[in-house]
């Protein structure tokens, strides 16, 4: 690329969705901003973005244009840390994703740890897609079940968090509770509309459940505590989010079968960043309580 210049503020209009937020964060003026945007895509005879009345959003040349320079920005202001021997500066984004279900506790951490780096940009994804660390979609991956085995990401242990069945105090009262494994059949049941899901507790539900009393299906684990909470049926809900719910009775205690472990993710080519080194440490420091 000839010009970086036009690769910088390709980025920034990426980042902020609006020439003129690009160029106030460039310290440029917006006619700057557009002239730049223009000339990168004539020269690689790609568009970048859609124009619209809101301002701007990446094709997905552009998205993957946007993935390539957040790498090359973190590792950028990596080195620049390290020549001015500023260790301990944090700032810019930090991109950090999870399934939805860890929400509850991992916010908090997040909304602490900006605090005390006022400069830093948080983005949390949460999407059912895998988000990929090699293209610079995130910075820190948190996954369940077996190890990710991809060669370029470093893969550390992290913790089991524990899962029970749970039902509304409205379901119970209308219901009543079931006494055991037993009882399952007289009672109605929230799981994934995938019947093959690979979670440890729903596998262990096929195998201890007839399908049909399966009666409340859903598509995210936001949604089964929505359900739980609306008396749909039982549901597996993380002992920590449901801590945090009023009204909900715990009708079997968390299974060592039912539990998965979590995985932390990075690129190793982020990995050392001083953002990175710090948000892990700070993470681990503070799951230490959901355990």
């Amino acid at each position: 690329m000839d010009n970086w210049d036009e690769v910088r503020t390709a980025f920034q209009v990426a980042r902020m969705g609006t020439v003129s937020g690009a160029a106030e964060v460039l310290g440029v003026h917006h006619a700057t901003v557009i002239r730049h945007i223009d000339a990168l895509e004539g020269r690689i005879g790609v568009k970048l973005f859609q124009r619209h009345a809101r301002g701007y959003t990446a094709t997905e040349a552009g998205a993957d244009l946007l993935r390539v320079a957040q790498a090359t920005d973190d590792q950028f202001n990596q080195l620049v840390g390290r020549l001015k021997g500023q260790g301990e500066d944090v700032g810019g984004e930090l991109v950090v994703t999870s399934l939805t279900s860890m929400a509850p506790v991992l916010i908090p951490v997040m909304t602490d740890f900006q605090r005390a780096h006022p400069d830093l940009l948080v983005r949390y994804l949460t999407s059912g897609r895998l988000f990929r660390l090699e293209y610079g979609e995130a910075h820190v991956a948190i996954r369940a079940g077996a190890p990710p085995d991809q060669p370029d990401n470093v893969v550390q242990p992290f913790v089991r968090q524990a899962i029970g069945l749970y039902a509304s105090q409205g379901y119970v009262d209308a219901h009543g509770k079931p006494e055991s494994v037993a009882d399952f059949p007289q009672h109605r049941f929230i799981g994934p509309d995938d019947l093959t899901s690979r979670a440890p507790f729903y596998r262990w539900l096929r195998d201890n459940l007839d399908p049909r009393h399966i009666t409340f299906r859903v598509t995210s684990e936001h949604s089964v505590k929505e359900a739980v909470l609306a008396g749909a049926g039982l549901g597996f809900l993380t002992e920590c989010e449901a801590s945090r719910l009023p009204g909900l009775v715990q009708v079997m205690e968390p299974r060592d079968d039912w539990t998965a472990p979590l995985w932390l993710v990075t690129h190793v080519d982020l990995h050392r960043t001083n953002k990175v080194q710090a948000f892990l440490k700070f993470l681990k420091s503070r799951a230490q309580d959901w355990v």
